[in-house]
């Protein structure tokens, strides 16, 4: 078995994913880039391995239970285990025309949310959960957002994507609940308003500075935190 550490990263072919990609390589782990599309996967993996990371890419499209299985078949298959899984892929859904305003949601645009932001999140963890278990170290992060924040609601309204980050953060404490008498740690991040594709890049905040979290989380003692919901200044009120 490979003794390297090794991480799948979702939806890590660019934006944050790709810096949270890129920081774990620069750790030394192996680097699963997750991602459905084939050009911009294999695009992505040639950045990487540019700049020393040893990467390779993984077909994953997390709104598909066989692709999810397939995907994990894969790293099997290439390093035998996986110590970090980071759930940072995510979409905010359509809203330009009153899709997310709450009084006139547009409820398949609330499914497509909800089916890549929890359900993808469930089907890759699940998938992936075996592999963890023959870590020494396991770590899962789910990227959130505080928008899902019940406690600062901030943000525009957006009646998909701000719940689905809400249930997300849900289903993290459920995660660290069943698997508190393991190995496996499982936390959720806030990245920030990064200047990202998802953003339209109107911020200043780099995705290296929002995946700083993430990579912190991944990479936590075996007396680290649990369930908990962070950011840069710490613990983010649920």
């Amino acid at each position: 078995m490979n003794e390297k550490k090794t991480a799948l990263v979702t939806g890590a072919n660019k934006g944050i994913g790709f810096a949270v990609a890129e920081g774990l390589g620069e750790l030394g782990f192996t680097v699963a880039v997750g991602a459905r599309d084939e050009a911009r996967r294999t695009e992505a993996v040639g950045r990487l391995r540019a700049a020393g990371v040893d990467a390779f890419g993984v077909a994953l499209d997390v709104t598909s239970d066989d692709s999810a299985a397939r995907a994990a078949e894969a790293i099997e298959q290439r390093t035998g285990r996986l110590d970090v899984l980071v759930n940072n892929a995510g979409i905010g859904g359509s809203y330009l025309n009153g899709e997310q305003d709450p009084t006139t949601l547009d409820l398949d645009v609330l499914r497509t949310v909800l089916d890549t932001n929890v359900f993808g999140v469930v089907r890759v963890t699940n998938a992936m959960l075996p592999l963890l278990h023959r870590s020494p170290a396991p770590r899962v992060v789910n990227a959130s957002s505080n928008m899902g924040s019940l406690t600062l609601q901030t943000g525009p309204q957006l009646a998909a994507y701000a719940p689905s980050k809400t249930m997300l953060n849900s289903i993290t404490a459920q995660y660290s609940r069943r698997l508190a008498g393991t190995g496996v740690i499982v936390n959720a991040y806030c990245p920030g308003y990064v200047a990202t594709d998802f953003t339209g890049h109107a911020s200043d905040r780099t995705p290296e500075q929002g995946a700083a979290v993430a990579i912190r989380l991944a990479t936590l003692p075996d007396d680290g935190p649990r369930g908990g919901f962070f950011d840069d200044d710490g613990v983010v009120p649920w």
